[in-house]
């Protein structure tokens, strides 16, 4: 890149052996790295790569390409996106233009599907970069020869996605409760994930609960003061119990979410211990509430001690602050693991090279429901 400073006319000869290769550029470094330059080329005032990295580009000298290159381990999956004078928002389709797009020489991208179900919702599009050495998935594509769960709606005036394992009835099994429904089966794909771990044996069957939040209504809902605990509490599982004849066994029920899912998921079994035996919370939003951040962290001393065992993952590049500056994802993650270890409570903790995306949750959701629920564990 360094000639094209002295030869500008030269930028559409590399541009065009660069691209035909994919973007970003990707070469090893050392000490378990890799090299990774961002590219771009348009005008605008600023440019960022944006959402699991946040990575300001520069401006080559006399042409329109941005670029930035950064040292980043070998390990690294996340989702990014390109975005453009201030703007932070998510790419809306496929195009690789407009003000947030795609890496448009990237080929590796994925689509959020809107929820149909949300009249508020919409598809949502992220580029992915997944380094030569990051972990496999091996739980999350279906398995030639594994049946799948049944998946049903209940009749609740949300929507509420009921799975039960294939071959097997409800009764008397295990309750998981999913926060973000619609997410975790069409993103995330946890009915595949239970699938195959009830398939290869490594957790028991379970009836999973799959709850969904409109995006105009989630942040309200998905908190210790919004409507989700007292709907899990007071309606779903009173109805698994009676109707499926599911979750009679608190200690073997569990619950999850990812971000403000998992913080809520984390206050429901330390508020409500009677219900839940184990949390999976994933990049948990423990810096809630803003103007007075970690409030259940404080409240983990105070309350007794449950009978309840944590999984709590975060990516090593949440760094950023949270909303109201509060302290970044994974400072709150740190200070919950360490607040429950104190308490006396059961934590498998992981750090995972990655950002605050599904990218990685789609993953480690498998290593938390075999660290809470593992035949194992």
């Amino acid at each position: 890149m360094s000639a094209l400073l002295d030869d500008p006319a030269a930028l559409h000869e590399w541009w065009q052996r660069v691209t035909a290769n994919g973007t970003p550029l990707v070469e090893p470094w050392r000490d378990d790295s890799q090299l990774v330059t961002f590219l771009w080329r348009g005008s605008a005032r600023s440019t960022r790569v944006w959402w699991g990295l946040d990575v300001p580009l520069e401006r080559m000298r006399g042409n329109d390409l941005w670029y930035a290159t950064r040292v980043l381990p070998s390990d690294l999956s996340t989702a990014y996106c390109l975005v453009h004078d201030g703007v932070e928002t998510l790419p809306r389709d496929a195009s690789g233009r407009g003000p947030a797009h795609l890496d448009a020489h990237n080929p590796a991208r994925l689509r959020f599907p809107a929820d149909p179900g949300d009249p508020g919702d919409h598809d949502v599009w992220v580029s992915a970069l997944t380094l030569p050495d990051a972990p496999p998935e091996p739980w999350l594509a279906p398995r030639p020869g594994v049946s799948p769960g049944e998946l049903t709606r209940a009749p609740f005036g949300r929507e509420v996605v009921v799975y039960q394992p294939a071959g097997t009835p409800a009764a008397g099994l295990p309750v998981l409760v999913v926060f973000d429904g619609w997410v975790a089966r069409e993103v995330q794909h946890v009915p595949a994930v239970l699938d195959n771990l009830i398939a290869a044996g490594e957790i028991p069957p379970l009836v999973a609960l799959f709850v969904s939040s409109h995006a105009a209504d989630r942040d309200d809902e998905l908190s210790p003061a919004g409507a989700m605990p007292g709907f899990v509490t007071g309606e779903l599982l009173p109805w698994a119990r009676t109707t499926l004849e599911a979750g009679l066994d608190a200690r073997a029920n569990m619950i999850t979410g990812a971000s403000r899912g998992g913080l809520t998921a984390a206050h429901i079994a330390l508020t409500a211990p009677g219900n839940f035996g184990a949390v999976i919370s994933q990049s948990g939003s423990f810096w809630w509430p803003g103007e007075a951040p970690g409030q259940l962290i404080r409240e983990v001393a105070r309350r007794p001690l449950a009978d309840v065992r944590f999984y709590l993952d975060v990516g090593i590049f949440e760094t950023f602050p949270a909303p109201g500056g509060a302290p970044s994802q994974i400072d709150m993650n740190r200070a919950m693991r360490d607040a429950l270890r104190k308490r006396g409570y059961s934590v498998t903790y992981a750090e995972y090279s990655g950002g605050h995306d599904y990218v990685n949750w789609r993953r480690t959701f498998a290593d938390g429901l075999i660290a809470v629920a593992g035949v194992r564990a």
